[in-house]
C-alpha cells in the first residue's frame, strides 16, 4: 500500500547509498513525484515533502565551511576563474603556504581562511604580480581605492581586504604600516535591523510546513542562534534537565549557552529520537560516521560513531566526504531553510526583508522590550562588545515615532 511513511523509509533507504549522486537521488525524487500526483492522482502526495528530499540531500561541496579544511587547493575565489587562483597559488606558494599556517596556529574559522587567501590573491593580480614583499604601503592604498572607486565595494569588504593584506604584513613578513597612506573610504551605510513583530513571527513560524525546518526556525527565533549554530547542532548539545542548548565554536570561536525554550522540549525530543532511530540503523548498514575536526577524530577514533556527535538536523542523503572519500551523513545544507523563512514570510504576507537573522534581530529586541538588562541580551546572543548590541535599542527609544506629525494636526484643525 502506497503511503507517505512508505515512502519515507524508502527514501532512507535510498539516501544510505553514498554510490546515488545527488543528481541521482533528486531525479529519483521528481519520478516518484510524477508517479503518485500525476499518474496515481494519491491525496497525501501534493502535500508530501518532496522539495524538502531535495533541498536536504544536497551535498556540502570541498569548500564549504563545515566540511574539514587540509588542503589549499580548496579554496574558491567566488567569480574568480580557477585557472588563475591555482597559477597564483603556486607561483607564489611562500606566501599562502606561511598564510594559511599562521591562520591554523591562530585557529581561525575556514571562512577567515578562505577570505584571506581569496583577497591576497586578488590583491597580486592587482599589482602585476609583483611578490608581496616588494610591494609598499602606497600599492595597499591604491588597491583599497581601486576597490572603493572602480567596484564600488562596500565599507565592509573593503576592510575585509585590508585585514587580510595587513594580516600577511604583520605576521609573516614583521611589517607594520600605520600609516597605509591617503585612499578612498568606502561609505559605511547606517541600517537599523530587520525586526519582526510578535504577530509577525507567528505567523511566519506557522507557514512554515515543514516540521524539522519549523524546529529549526523556532530555534532561530526562541534562542537568538545563529543561522550556521543551529545546522551544526550535535546531540550533546541539548540539555533537556537544565533547559539550555550549548552553541560551540561560535562567531570569535566562543562557546555560549541559550536557554532551551519550553515549548521546544518536545519537538526536539521527538527530532532526537528520529536521529537515534536512523543513526542505529546506518550502523547496522556499516555506516554511522559523522565528521569530527580532524584532531578530535585522531585522539578519538570511535567517536565518528557515537551518538552524541550526530548533528541534530542531519542531511536525507549519505554522501563521500570530498576530501577523506569517506560515506558520512553530515548536516542539512542551509539554503533548505533560508528558502523556507523566505516562502513563509511571502505566504504570511510579511513585506519586510525577512531572513534567517531576521529571527535572531527579532529574539534581542523582544527581549529589550520584555525589560532584560542589555548586558544579559550581549551574553544571550555571544557578543563581544555591548555597543554591537545597542543597535537593538533603537526600538525601545523610537526616535520620531512619538513625534505628532504636524500633518495630523492640520487635518485635526480642519475638522474643527
Amino acid at each position: 500500500m502506497h503511503t507517505a511513511e512508505v515512502l519515507d523509509k524508502y527514501f532512507q533507504v535510498k539516501g544510505r547509498n553514498s554510490a546515488l549522486k545527488d543528481w541521482q537521488f533528486c531525479q529519483l525524487v521528481d519520478a516518484l513525484r510524477i508517479l503518485f500526483i500525476d499518474v496515481l492522482e494519491l491525496s497525501w502526495a501534493m502535500d508530501y515533502h518532496w522539495d524538502d528530499l531535495k533541498s536536504q540531500a544536497r551535498s556540502l561541496p570541498a569548500s564549504h565551511p563545515s566540511v574539514p579544511r587540509q588542503a589549499m587547493d580548496d579554496v574558491s575565489l567566488n567569480k574568480d576563474t580557477a585557472a588563475t587562483v591555482d597559477s597564483i597559488k603556486v607561483q607564489f606558494s611562500d606566501v599562502f603556504d606561511a598564510v594559511v599556517r599562521e591562520i591554523r596556529c591562530r585557529n581561525y574559522s575556514i571562512r577567515t581562511e578562505q577570505s584571506y587567501v581569496a583577497w591576497l590573491v586578488r590583491f597580486i593580480v592587482f599589482c602585476n604580480k609583483k611578490h608581496p614583499k616588494n610591494l609598499d604601503a602606497a600599492d595597499i592604498a591604491s588597491y583599497l581605492t581601486h576597490l572603493a572607486v572602480n567596484r564600488m565595494v562596500a565599507s565592509s569588504t573593503q576592510r575585509q581586504a585590508l585585514n587580510a593584506i595587513v594580516f600577511y604584513y604583520r605576521n609573516i613578513l614583521n611589517k607594520s604600516f600605520e600609516d597605509i597612506g591617503d585612499f578612498t573610504l568606502s561609505k559605511k551605510p547606517v541600517r537599523l535591523p530587520v525586526v519582526l513583530s510578535a504577530r509577525e513571527v507567528s505567523a511566519l513560524l506557522e507557514g512554515i510546513d515543514d516540521p524539522v525546518y519549523g524546529l529549526m526556525a523556532s530555534l532561530l527565533y526562541g534562542c537568538g542562534m545563529r543561522l550556521m549554530e543551529c545546522i551544526r547542532l550535535r546531540v550533546f548539545d541539548i540539555d533537556f534537565d537544565y533547559q539550555q542548548i550549548m552553541i560551540r565554536n561560535a562567531k570569535g570561536n566562543k562557546d555560549r549557552v541559550a536557554p532551551l525554550p519550553k515549548k521546544l522540549m518536545q519537538p526536539l525530543s521527538r527530532q532526537l529520537d528520529f536521529v537515534r532511530k536512523n543513526h542505529q540503523q546506518d550502523l547496522a548498514d556499516g555506516l554511522g560516521e559523522v565528521y569530527l575536526p580532524v584532531a578530535l577524530a585522531r585522539k578519538y577514533p570511535n567517536a565518528t560513531k557515537e551518538i552524541g556527535w550526530q548533528f541534530v538536523f542531519p542531511s536525507n542523503k549519505v554522501s563521500l566526504d570530498p576530501r577523506s572519500n569517506v560515506a558520512r551523513r553530515h548536516h542539512i545544507h542551509e539554503n533548505g531553510l533560508q528558502k523556507k523563512v523566505k516562502k513563509a514570510a511571502s505566504k504570511a504576507g510579511i513585506t519586510k526583508k525577512v531572513n534567517c537573522h531576521a529571527l535572531r534581530h527579532s529574539f534581542a529586541t523582544h527581549l529589550l522590550e520584555s525589560g532584560y538588562d542589555i548586558r544579559t541580551v550581549q551574553e544571550l546572543l555571544g557578543h563581544a562588545d555591548v555597543s554591537t548590541t545597542m543597535i537593538y535599542t533603537h526600538v525601545l527609544n523610537k526616535p520620531g515615532i512619538l513625534v505628532n506629525s504636524p500633518l495630523d494636526n492640520l487635518l485635526s484643525a480642519a475638522a474643527l
